[in-house]
């Protein structure tokens, strides 16, 4: 796929549950953007724990790669989550998938290779 060339938002939304599920894991979006155009982030956990967020960062080469933007406190728990909250504020269009998966570097790293 060529670097300026984008899945709609809805179809990339739904590949990413449905391998999330393929590799034993479970993913839910927690927040529907723009049907076509929509940013993705992606939260992700394993066994519920260790969220971090994942947003695409546009690179040199024109690829957009799911780079982690912000991972939780332990010591502030609710820190990310009002972080999640102002970045939906910020853009209705956003939307924002959960994935809990034993290995979610690997997951990531997965997607980012598929682009």
């Amino acid at each position: 796929m060529t670097p300026d060339a984008r899945l709609p938002a809805h179809l990339e939304a739904s590949a990413i549950l449905r391998l999330a599920e393929s590799q034993g894991g479970f993913a839910t979006v927690l927040a529907k953007g723009e049907h076509d155009a929509g940013t993705i982030l992606l939260v992700t956990l394993c066994r519920g724990t260790g969220a971090a967020l994942y947003e695409r960062m546009p690179q040199l080469d024109g690829s957009r790669l799911f780079i982690a933007t912000k991972r939780d406190n332990p010591e502030n728990p609710q820190e990310f989550s009002e972080y999640l909250a102002r970045r939906r504020g910020q853009d209705s269009d956003i939307w924002l998938i959960e994935v809990d998966i034993a290995e979610p570097e690997r997951f990531v790293a997965g997607l980012n290779d598929s682009r």
